[in-house]
């Protein structure tokens, strides 16, 4: 009885979304507040509490009652919308109750959802709001009651009713629903026989192919650890079965799918918020991310060669790879192209992004449905499908609506307090007028609040707290959300708190610290790139051309350097003469120097020429030139 309740509410979700995005969303509290109780009903239904199977009777109970209050508060904000905002609402005892357990609705399900890092970050915010005038210095603040809090929180459009709801409500619900068509519409299994069909047949085909697979399905998934959950289930054993070691290939796994949040169009729903805080162009935000994402994959691609060369891991079996009339038929590829298509061409022709998403499900659906009657003639089985996909889109905005709600909360109370502002110029006076001293606090900070939370919540929050700080010192906007967004993508692969290796892990059936090793030394160019960011503009497709090529050259001298390293390969048999040329490389190709370039790039072409690593080793030839990865410091 739930589980068909809970499929039943799915999917009036995913008519919402549908309906809102093909007819245009409501009035913007309303939009959110429908949202936000249709999400929070779905969450209970599909978290139960975890004293349920103790104390079944009371933990029911105890959902029930928080679930009816919430469902009080949205539909009060819905029917008092104009009221809130044509006037300035005054709190009362009613507002402050409704208001505590929307508040504590929306954490408790977070928390059974994501774990309690997320939880504990709002709550030391609420308590920053009533305590923090108790705190001497310039951490402290003037103090707020309860009333003004309320009135910001929840009478108003800038607490938990603000933007960042309004974008999880419109544009990240119709591209969740964009993904879960395209899936169900045949474009899972096209994603991965065409990653198979690419890169199956070369050396340690699996991984490659996991690669790509995780990176197709990264673009349109706004969250790494689902995307290991999905398609982590068939790369992993796969890998495990040509080779790799289990802690290897749940590493590749784990930074695959993450690579696939900063992979541009949809940068796993961030691009959205992006353009919305910064107030830059969605396309442009997805064109600034090309070049370092192109980056990221030439650096895992060429550490994977590198590896399977070394430890001689051949190809996938012929058996598991697919026949390109199989991977290119008409009746699969016809609906993605037309999906993506129709996508990419409303969005070049200046519409909106939730139009745009709404245009490509139906150049999706339709071919699709043709296509599906026309081969297995069963109008029940293409229904279903469509019917599914609904459902899994209402299954899938859930968590990602409940983090920004939550996350929406947090921002409101650190704009109230101006602690984000405070933070920044603290950062600013720790680090002095050294760019890459304060981008170096900012980088750890961002790491360290984004682990825990899923991809887009940790952008939210690091953008809200350490973007500022970048910005203070005359770094481009575009430039510093770029800088903390990738931090805060890679907290979900940085130990200890890594949740895509954990999963990834689970899956491989391994300890998961050697695999989150593995995953930091496949995906450490990730942590350096974003410093490029602040010496080469071009990096972020600004400026001319040529400073566009140079900074596409030096991201690459660095990757290949850093792959090189990170491998396992030595030069002439020695790791300090590895070491000694890389490494240097590696630090010279951030330099914003001609010179520099110059020395890094002779340098790794050296490297290349005398240690010979991409030599193609036969079985049982011994290899003095390498050093087992786990090995490598």
């Amino acid at each position: 009885m739930r589980e068909r309740l809970r499929q039943a509410v799915a999917l009036v979700i995913g008519v919402f979304i549908l309906y809102t995005a093909s007819m245009g969303p409501f009035d913007s509290l309303i939009q959110r507040s429908i949202m936000v109780a249709l999400v929070i009903t779905l969450g209970v239904l599909s978290f139960p509490s975890p004293f349920a199977s103790r104390h079944p009777l009371v933990a029911n109970l105890v959902d029930a009652v928080f679930w009816a209050g919430s469902m009080a508060a949205c539909l009060f904000v819905t029917f008092s919308a104009n009221w809130i905002l044509t006037s300035l609402p005054m709190a009362g005892p009613l507002h402050i109750g409704l208001t505590i357990v929307l508040v504590v609705t929306i954490l408790e399900l977070a928390r059974r959802t994501v774990g309690i890092a997320f939880p504990i970050l709002v709550l030391v915010g609420v308590a920053y709001v009533f305590l923090g005038h108790l705190i001497p210095g310039r951490l402290g603040h003037r103090g707020f009651d309860i009333y003004f809090v309320t009135e910001t929180v929840f009478l108003s459009d800038i607490g938990i009713w603000g933007s960042l709801t309004g974008i999880a409500a419109t544009i990240i619900a119709a591209f969740v629903l964009f993904g879960a068509m395209l899936l169900r519409t045949g474009g899972g299994d096209t994603f991965m026989d065409l990653a198979l069909l690419i890169s199956g047949r070369s050396t340690g085909g699996a991984a490659k192919m996991a690669t790509v697979a995780s990176a197709a399905f990264g673009t349109v998934n706004g969250s790494a650890v689902a995307n290991v959950a999905t398609t982590g289930t068939m790369t992993i054993p796969l890998m495990k079965r040509i080779g790799y070691p289990a802690p290897l290939a749940s590493a590749v796994e784990a930074v695959a799918s993450t690579g696939g949040q900063i992979t541009p169009p949809i940068l796993g729903a961030a691009a959205f918020i992006m353009s919305e805080m910064i107030g830059t162009d969605y396309l442009r935000i997805a064109l600034a991310a090309l070049i370092p994402a192109l980056l990221f994959y030439i650096g895992v691609f060429v550490t994977i060669h590198l590896i399977a060369l070394r430890k001689n891991i051949g190809y996938v079996p012929p058996e598991d790879i697919p026949s390109a009339r199989t991977a290119l038929a008409p009746v699969r590829l016809i609906p993605v192209v037309g999906g993506l298509g129709g996508l990419l061409f409303m969005l070049l022709s200046g519409r909106s992004v939730a139009l745009s998403a709404a245009t490509g499900i139906i150049c999706m659906v339709v071919p699709f449905v043709i296509g599906d009657l026309a081969v297995n003639r069963k109008p029940k089985s293409t229904a279903r499908a469509l019917i599914y996909g609904l459902v899994e889109a209402g299954t899938g905005i859930v968590i990602i609506a409940l983090m920004l709600a939550g996350a929406q909360i947090l921002v409101s109370l650190i704009n109230l307090t101006g602690i984000g502002v405070t933070l920044s110029s603290l950062t600013v006076a720790v680090g002095g007028k050294n760019l890459f001293l304060i981008g170096l606090i900012v980088a750890l900070a961002c790491l360290v609040l984004g682990m825990g939370i899923p991809t887009t919540a940790a952008y939210v929050l690091v953008a809200a707290v350490m973007a500022p700080a970048l910005i203070s010192v005359d770094v481009e906007p575009l430039v510093a959300h770029m800088f903390v967004f990738y931090y805060a993508t890679i907290s979900v692969i940085t130990p200890p708190v890594c949740i895509a290796v954990f999963v990834a892990a689970s899956i491989a059936k391994t300890d998961w610290w050697p695999a989150a090793l593995n995953a930091v030394r496949l995906g450490a160019v990730t942590y350096v790139v974003p410093f490029m960011f602040l010496s080469y503009p071009g990096m972020l497709w600004s400026g001319t051309p040529w400073q566009i090529a140079e900074a596409a050259l030096s991201g690459t001298v660095l990757v290949m350097a850093f792959s090189l390293l990170l491998s396992g390969t030595r030069i002439r048999g020695s790791r300090i003469a590895s070491a000694a040329l890389y490494l240097p490389a590696a630090m010279l190709a951030i330099v914003p120097s001609h010179l520099a370039l110059g020395l890094a790039f002779a340098m790794t072409v050296t490297g290349i020429v005398v240690g010979q690593p991409f030599r193609q080793r036969h079985p049982g030839e011994p290899d003095a030139a390498a050093v087992p990865l786990e090995q490598v410091p």
